[in-house]
């Protein structure tokens, strides 16, 4: 399914990303802001199990989450959003996957994956800001299942239809979450109105 939030602190820090004028300290921070209210939500039906503890006052029940969380960024924009997450989750394991675009076939090529023990039985969720083509997605969802992953979220700042539906077709059981979507792609495959090149904002390299 699709998830499109509607959350005014979303829309008011992801308007302060979008203009061009924001530096690469104001875009990075308010891009793991809005990761972690992203994620607040995304967890709400996170199974738990319960535990006995002792508090000052007396034993009482409490919860823990039932699975382990692994977050896995899409190298290297994808980086951006992890602390955010953690600063919610910070029991998440991280995962990583490097992709690089064939300049010849346009499609992409991994070159680099590294996961957790047990991404089988782990919520795993695949984080980058944009979702454009679709194709990076889509390959960094083919690793994690041919590692073992059955329950997968996507979670991208901005997407268009585009991407979306080749998700969708590809990966009808990931959920993809997203921050807000945009209106179409350009001709060089940029999303508008979009971010711009959100790995160059975030790590300073435009």
């Amino acid at each position: 399914m699709l998830y499109v939030f509607d959350h005014p602190m979303i829309a008011h820090k992801l308007t302060t990303m979008r203009k061009i004028e924001t530096g690469t300290k104001d875009f990075r921070q308010h891009l793991e802001e809005i990761a972690s209210l992203m994620a607040y939500e995304i967890t709400h039906d996170f199974p738990t199990r319960e535990i006995p503890i002792e508090t000052p006052m007396g034993k009482t029940i409490g919860h823990e989450l039932a699975q382990d969380v692994v977050l896995v960024p899409v190298l290297r924009a994808g980086l951006g959003m992890v602390n955010g997450i953690q600063n919610l989750i910070p029991n998440a394991k991280v995962g990583h996957v490097g992709l690089y675009r064939n300049e010849e076939t346009l499609e992409p090529v991994e070159y680099y994956a590294k996961f957790p023990k047990n991404l089988d039985k782990a919520i795993v969720l695949i984080l980058d800001p944009m979702l454009a083509t679709g194709g990076s997605a889509k390959a960094a969802i083919d690793i994690v299942k041919k590692h073992g992953a059955k329950n997968i979220k996507l979670v991208n700042l901005v997407g268009v239809q585009e991407g979306i539906d080749v998700i969708e077709k590809a990966h009808p059981d990931v959920d993809i979450y997203l921050a807000a979507k945009d209106e179409h792609l350009n001709e060089i495959g940029y999303i508008v109105p979009g971010l711009g090149d959100a790995g160059d904002r975030i790590f300073g390299t435009k």
